[in-house]
């Protein structure tokens, strides 16, 4: 190597990463991908909705995106959970709780009495419509990308709501007037968001770990579920998210989106997988992750690691015509 060669090599400024996020600036998203130690100071790349963001990893714009799949009021994402099962290359490789609180924004010199049109993001529509039913009896919803889209459009002229269902943070952001605060109908709430990257190992098992899956059931019939339930229930897995969203492609067809408590490295883990494959015509794994909780996973003492193994051998010897001890 040449003194150039060798100036230039040290000189080099480290590669930035990409991280995609629900954005404009100020989103609950972003706030997510404010707890991932490796995205500070990287590149953070604003976009319009989860498509977006997985085809931003997919297509190698981004090395990772963040996105909702869970609330704690509302249930699952079912728009992330649909993009999942859809979009092939994708594995979660972490997840990030944020709680969410909701602030009624309107341009200066808006009063609550004004208000008939609300813009804001469904999920988030659906989690302060209590409050919106009780204070504003006749509005009307305009759904909006995100929460903080929602208040930019007011603020732009570019919607015709009258005031807008954003974080509290907003108000930094832009010239906004308060309606009204803490107007979740749930003060406990959180959404539970996910990193997703492209395929790639898992990490290594913490003991607080969770595995996502999708499956799909063979075919309807009595106790098709039970089945599928099974191969978790008798290796002691415990499952922590099961929620069920239509196939597409006929009435009565549907997928189960699964968070189970384990790592696929765990024995009990890998040997309910396999049981999975041999039951269902498609089983997506997504990945095997650290909770966010960081709760150590817990279990009795006949499904270890040691116990599987120890079976395995038993019956390997069984057919290898080894005397039983």
């Amino acid at each position: 190597m040449t003194p150039e060669s060798s100036a230039v090599a040290v000189d080099a400024a480290p590669v930035r990463r990409t991280y995609s996020f629900l954005g404009p600036a100020g989103t609950f998203t972003e706030a997510a991908l404010a707890q991932v130690p490796e995205a500070r100071d990287q590149t953070w790349r604003p976009v319009r909705n989860v498509g977006e963001a997985l085809a931003d990893v997919v297509e190698g714009r981004s090395d990772a995106a963040m996105i909702a799949i869970e609330n704690s009021v509302d249930g699952g994402v079912s728009t992330t959970q649909d993009a999942l099962a859809t979009v092939p290359g994708l594995r979660i490789v972490g997840e990030y709780l944020v709680p969410v609180d909701f602030v009624l924004v309107a341009k200066p010199g808006i009063a609550l009495a004004d208000v008939s049109v609300v813009a804001a993001h469904p999920v988030a529509y659906a989690q302060c419509l209590s409050w919106l039913t009780a204070n504003l009896p006749e509005h009307a919803h305009i759904p909006a990308t995100s929460n903080v889209a929602a208040a930019v459009g007011i603020v732009d002229g570019l919607t015709e709501a009258d005031a807008a269902i954003a974080p509290p943070g907003i108000l930094k952001l832009h010239d906004l007037d308060l309606l009204a605060e803490k107007i979740g109908d749930n003060p406990n709430a959180v959404t539970r968001f996910v990193l997703v990257s492209r395929t790639a190992p898992p990490p290594a098992p913490t003991g607080a770990d969770k595995t996502s899956l999708i499956v799909e059931l063979p075919e309807d019939h009595p106790g098709a579920l039970l089945e599928l339930l099974e191969q978790f229930a008798t290796r002691g897995i415990n499952l922590s998210l099961l929620a069920s969203r239509p196939i597409g492609d006929a009435l009565g067809r549907y997928r189960f989106v699964i968070d189970a408590d384990g790592h696929i490295e765990d024995e009990r883990m890998a040997d309910a997988l396999l049981g999975l494959r041999r039951f269902s015509p498609r089983v997506l794994y997504l990945g095997s992750y650290p909770r966010a909780d960081r709760a150590i996973v817990r279990y009795p003492a006949r499904y270890s690691d040691d116990v599987f193994v120890e079976a395995r051998d038993w019956l390997r010897g069984l057919v290898s015509g080894e005397p039983e001890a």
